[in-house]
């Protein structure tokens, strides 16, 4: 009895937390993804670094800053007759921007901006996609916990219906104590589904941030998962609008660019140079033009590493190609099982479990079958049911997969 009434106490304790979450504002799926979207600091750092790569091109446009050498100190001279006083040199250096390694550097810069936005929309349907199969999980516990809740109260019901049978001598008290064991494993099971609820709670909310309340509610069901285009379709437009695909052109484009920078390098540089000296006996003024020969340095190194970078960009960007395609093909068959089991689920399985759970129980009623019959009734229906709200979640993991997959611009499609 001490362990019954703790299991009791349990259970209205996982009532209670859950009738204080219910109190909670309730949030919708797209009210969530925007929330996410708004206050994520991840987000928020992710949308920094394209900020820095803008910056990157505002410098890469920059023109080189000139140099100013000024030179002071005392002329004096050996020979007789010469002038002694202070001695003054100024030279000015103005490094020459070159055009076509000026193109090149900030086509560099602008392909890393690029690169930056696509993985700013890589990094949202990422972020969307972890959202939603966190969303459908707490509704996944929800409806784990509401049916554990049910199993409490329907052995509670039979347990009396047992006592009272038992009291009378109708009934065996062996039919009191299996029905006692089975209570007890309610009982523990609402207890785990509630514990289960909570932590999946906690998840979706650490996904978000702060800007979701601890109490929140959800709003929606499983049931509530969207329809997809054929997979046909979806193959057409994923060059176009993945994200992923999207930042690995943007890495190739920023890798030619950059090794297009390395070779053009490697021709001379220039800069005007002029200066003016002023001593006792004499002033001079120069005009002319420094030339930077790359004699020792070719910059094999620089342009090797630039090319290297290069090629591996074009064979992730293959690589990603075939991924992208292979995983839309298997979330497709995933979908689509998970489809069938649900319908078969929902036409046929858990009705004809339902039925011959009342057909037990009435039965039973009658004194036509034994308990046990009705037992065993009962955990038939019990895992029906569980398997279909399985079912239902992974239906909506996989729609979620294939979202991110094809996610547009946003994150959404």
């Amino acid at each position: 009895m001490v362990h019954r009434n703790k299991f009791l106490g349990l259970m209205a304790g996982a009532w209670i937390s859950a009738a204080v979450h219910a109190a909670g504002q309730e949030y919708a799926l797209p009210e969530l993804e925007r929330l996410a979207i708004e206050s994520s600091h991840s987000m928020m750092a992710t949308r920094e670094q394209v900020a820095a790569a803008r910056y990157a091109v505002q410098s890469a446009r920059a023109f080189p800053n000139p140099e100013i050498e000024y030179l002071a100190g005392t002329a004096r001279s050996r020979a007789a007759g010469s002038n002694a006083g202070d001695a003054r040199s100024v030279t000015l250096t103005q490094p020459i921007d070159l055009p076509w390694v000026r193109a090149s550097r900030i086509g560099a810069a602008e392909a890393g901006v690029q690169v930056g936005e696509a993985g700013l929309r890589a990094f949202e349907a990422d972020l969307l996609a972890n959202i939603r199969l966190r969303y459908f999980e707490v509704l996944r516990r929800n409806a784990e916990l509401h049916n554990a809740r049910e199993d409490v109260e329907l052995m509670e019901s039979v347990r009396s219906r047992i006592a009272l049978r038992v009291d009378s001598g109708e009934a065996p008290r062996f039919e009191l104590i299996k029905v006692d064991a089975e209570m007890l494993n309610a009982q523990k099971s609402l207890q785990a589904a509630g514990f289960r609820a909570e932590q999946a709670r906690s998840l979706l909310r650490q996904s978000i941030g702060t800007g979701l309340p601890v109490d929140y509610s959800l709003r929606g069901t499983l049931r509530e998962v969207p329809d997809l285009p054929p997979i046909e379709t979806v193959r057409q437009a994923l060059p176009s609008d993945s994200p992923s695909l999207a930042r690995s052109r943007a890495e190739v484009s920023r890798a030619e660019r950059q090794l297009e920078l390395e070779r053009r390098q490697r021709w001379p540089s220039l800069a005007v140079k002029g200066g003016y000296d002023d001593d006792p006996d004499m002033r001079t003024s120069r005009l002319g033009v420094v030339l930077t020969v790359p004699l020792w340095d070719h910059r094999n190194g620089q342009v090797g590493e630039a090319s290297a970078y290069l090629a591996r960009s074009r064979h992730e960007l293959a690589a990603q190609e075939f991924l992208l395609d292979q995983q839309l093909v298997v979330a497709y068959r995933q979908y689509e099982i998970a489809q069938a089991q649900v319908i078969a689920l929902e036409s046929g399985i858990v009705k004809q479990a339902e039925s011959a759970l009342s057909v037990a129980e009435a039965a039973y009623r009658f004194g036509e079958r034994g308990f046990l019959e009705v037992l065993d009734a009962q955990r038939v229906f019990r895992a029906a049911r569980a398997e279909l709200i399985v079912a239902r979640y992974e239906l909506a993991a996989a729609w979620v997969e294939i979202e991110r997959l094809r996610a547009g611009p946003g994150g959404t499609k």
